[in-house]
C-alpha cells in the first residue's frame, strides 16, 4: 500500500511538472526542443494520412449503406459479432426483398395472368440484381473497408501511442534542460558573490558547503539530462520507423482502392447486364401477348434511348441505322432478322461472354456482323479476325 501511494504521488509531480514544461512553452516563456525536419514531415505525412483515411472510410459506408440508422445499427452489430469471433451473417438486400414481394404477388394474382408473368419476370431479375449487390457489399467490406478500419484501429493507435510517449520525453528532456540552467546560473552566482561578508571561519565553512551543494547538484543535474537526451533519442527513433510504415501503408490502400474499383464496374456491368436481360424478355412477353400484325406497331422493344445507337428519326432526318423503314418507325435494319449478308458494326459498349458461343465486345471497335436463319432475333453473329460468336443487338451500331 506504501509503495502504491509513493508511485501515485511519484507520478502526480511528474503530471504536474510536464504540465507546467508545457504551459510556459504555450506562454513563450520556456524553450522548447524541435524534432528534426525528416521526423516533422513523416509526422504531418502521418497525421494527413490518418484523416483522409477517417474521411473515405466514413463516406464508403455511407455509399454502401446510405441509410443513417441503418448504417450505426449494422456496425453494432458488426462490433458483437467480431467480438464473438463469429462471421457475420449475409443480409437480404432491398432489391432482394422487392423481388420476393413481387414473386409473392404473382402467385396471389395467379402467375398465367398477363401481370402476374410480368411479375415473376422482374422480380426474377430483382433478386439477381439483390444477389449482385450483396456480392458487391461484401466484396467492398473485406477489401476495401477492413483495410482502413484496421490502420485506424491498429497501426495508427500504435503510432498514436508512441507519439504521445515522444511528447512526454521531450518535455522530460526541457525540464532537465532548465533544471541544469538553473543550477549553472547558482553556482555562477554563488561563485562571483559569496553569501558571507567576514572572513570569519564559521561563515566561510558554510559557503563552502553551499558551493559544495550547488555543484553536486548540476552534476546531477547533467547526469539527468544525459539520461533524458538518450530516452528522447531512442523514443524519437522509434516514431520514426514506425512513421515511415505509412508509405507502406499507402501502397496496401492503393491495392485495396484497385480492388474496390474493379469490385464496383462488375457490379456495374452485372446490373447493365440484368437490365438488358429483362428488357429482352419483356420485349418478348409484349410480343407474344400481342397479334404478329401489330407487335411492332403497338408494342415497340422496351430498350432505353440510351442503349440506342443515335437519335430518333423524323422527317428526312436519317437514323444512325440505315435502310428502309419498317413498321413502327423503326429502320429496317434495327431488326436483326432482316439483316442480310455481312455488315460492318461498331461497337457501342463493352460487353463480355457468358459462355463459349458468345464474342466479347470492346466499346468503339469494329466487327463483322450476319445473322443464320432460325436465330434469336435479339442477338446477330460476330466476327473479329479469326473469332466468331453470339453478340447482342443492343450493343452495335450497324453501319453502312
Amino acid at each position: 500500500m506504501d509503495f502504491n501511494v509513493k508511485k501515485l504521488a511519484s507520478d502526480a509531480g511528474v503530471f504536474f511538472t510536464r504540465a507546467m514544461q508545457f504551459t510556459e512553452e504555450k506562454l513563450g516563456q520556456a524553450e522548447k526542443t524541435e524534432l528534426d525536419q525528416h521526423l516533422e514531415n513523416l509526422i504531418i505525412k502521418g497525421d494527413s494520412t490518418k484523416n483522409w483515411t477517417e474521411k473515405i472510410l466514413r463516406q464508403t459506408e455511407v455509399l454502401l449503406q446510405p441509410n443513417p440508422i441503418d448504417h450505426t445499427g449494422a456496425r453494432i452489430e458488426e462490433f458483437i459479432y467480431d467480438k464473438l469471433d463469429k462471421k457475420l451473417p449475409s443480409k437480404t438486400t432491398n432489391a432482394e426483398l422487392l423481388g420476393h414481394y413481387m414473386l409473392d404477388a404473382a402467385s396471389e394474382f395467379g402467375a398465367d395472368t398477363p401481370y402476374g408473368k410480368t411479375l415473376v419476370i422482374v422480380g426474377e431479375y430483382e433478386k439477381r440484381l439483390g444477389s449482385a449487390e450483396r456480392e458487391f457489399l461484401h466484396t467492398a467490406a473485406a477489401g476495401f473497408l477492413s483495410p482502413l478500419r484496421n490502420f485506424l484501429e491498429g497501426d495508427w493507435k500504435t503510432i498514436a501511442k508512441e507519439r504521445r510517449l515522444l511528447e512526454n520525453r521531450r518535455l522530460d528532456l526541457d525540464i532537465c534542460k532548465a533544471r541544469l540552467k538553473k543550477a549553472k546560473l547558482a553556482e555562477a552566482k554563488a561563485a562571483v558573490a559569496p553569501d558571507f561578508q567576514e572572513t570569519r571561519p564559521r561563515n566561510y565553512v558554510l559557503s563552502a558547503s553551499a558551493s559544495a551543494l550547488l555543484s553536486e547538484e548540476v552534476d546531477k543535474a547533467e547526469h539527468e539530462l544525459r539520461v533524458a537526451q538518450t530516452e528522447f533519442d531512442r523514443q524519437a527513433e522509434v516514431t520514426r520507423l514506425l512513421l515511415e510504415g505509412i508509405s507502406s501503408t499507402h501502397l496496401n490502400h492503393l491495392r485495396c482502392l484497385q480492388d474496390f474499383a474493379e469490385a464496383q464496374a462488375t457490379y456495374y456491368a452485372q446490373c447493365h447486364h440484368y437490365m438488358q436481360e429483362l428488357q429482352r424478355e419483356l420485349h418478348r412477353c409484349s410480343n407474344a401477348s400481342t397479334s404478329p400484325q401489330t407487335s411492332v406497331a403497338s408494342c415497340p422493344k422496351p430498350v432505353s434511348s440510351a442503349f440506342l445507337s443515335g437519335p430518333s428519326s423524323s422527317g428526312d432526318t436519317s437514323s444512325s441505322l440505315s435502310g428502309p423503314k419498317a413498321p413502327g418507325g423503326l429502320a429496317s435494319d434495327q431488326m436483326p432478322t432482316l439483316v442480310t449478308g455481312a455488315r460492318k458494326a461498331k461497337v457501342l459498349y463493352d460487353y463480355d461472354a457468358h459462355d463459349g458461343s458468345e464474342l466479347s465486345l470492346l466499346a468503339d471497335e469494329l466487327i463483322t456482323v450476319y445473322t443464320v436463319p432460325g436465330m434469336d432475333p435479339d442477338w446477330l453473329i460476330g466476327e473479329r479476325g479469326n473469332e466468331k460468336g453470339k453478340v447482342p443487338v443492343t450493343y452495335l451500331e450497324l453501319l453502312s
